[in-house]
């Protein structure tokens, strides 16, 4: 057979190099769920530490994010103060 001349094959193995490093991104660890991030726990009172939902009622915690408390039942939004 003949080679086009100026056309080089690739190594096989940089290919694959190159694909490994796009494969593989960066993983962030996840807060820990479960009941222990709801509840604080002293001596023998409990304590909420999230806020409840004002429309749903007591039972229904509302998500913690950077700015704002956030139901995931009904939608509710309460932003956080400065």
């Amino acid at each position: 057979m003949t080679e086009k001349p100026g056309k080089t094959e690739k190594p096989a193995l940089a290919e694959e190099e190159k694909k490994a490093e796009k494969a593989e991104p960066q993983k962030r660890k996840r807060e820990e769920k479960g009941i222990y991030t709801l509840y604080k726990i002293e001596a023998d009172k409990v304590t909420r530490l999230r806020p409840t939902c004002e429309r749903c009622g007591a039972g229904f915690f509302m998500a913690e994010h950077k700015d704002r408390y956030t139901c995931g039942h009904c939608g509710f939004t309460r932003y956080k103060t400065r």
